[in-house]
């Protein structure tokens, strides 16, 4: 069952709506991914060439998109405690219920976002702007064309899905 989904809106200043938009994990496709994984490990068997297998630190997450006609504003991320969470793209190329995810179907830049251990609480997360500054708009571009976009969630060096919020704002007319 997916975290719930929530969204805010109010009237930003371009007199466009602001729409907050909040990542979900799919866990029932992130378990799809595991259970790809763990039997092709349990039969032996190699990966598809090209084939982006789901490490155990990683997680399905997407994106619904109400309006197809948005412009990126900026990112929304809480992390509690240190860590570092990526978030990459997944292209429209993919079909979760049909089709293995290929490493070519996987977006650049990606979204890094983190807080090194020893850092204060209160201290702000660490990114590199320019790629989520890119990132977002890159998002924002391939709303046009879907309603639904799937994310590849990596939480590393200490990160845990539960002390990590990522959401994006958008203006929509």
């Amino acid at each position: 069952q997916p975290r719930q989904m929530t969204s805010q809106t109010d009237t930003a200043t371009s007199g466009g709506t602001a729409l907050e938009l909040h990542f979900v994990e799919d866990s029932s496709l992130t378990e799809v991914m595991r259970h790809r994984a763990q039997s092709l490990q349990r039969s032996a068997q190699k990966r598809q060439e090209g084939e982006r297998l789901l490490l155990p630190h990683e997680a399905i997450y997407r994106l619904d998109f109400p309006s197809q006609e948005l412009t990126f504003v900026r990112w929304s991320v809480s992390l509690t405690g240190h860590g570092r969470v990526v978030v990459t793209g997944i292209s429209q190329l993919w079909t979760p219920d049909l089709t293995n995810l290929m490493t070519r179907q996987l977006l650049e830049p990606v979204g890094t976002f983190w807080r090194n251990a020893g850092d204060p609480e209160d201290m702000p997360y660490k990114c590199l702007e320019a790629d989520i500054q890119e990132f977002g708009e890159r998002i924002a571009e391939l709303a046009k064309v879907r309603k639904v976009m799937y994310f590849l969630f990596a939480f590393k060096e200490g990160s845990e899905a539960d002390k990590v919020n990522i959401s994006v704002e958008f203006t929509h007319a």
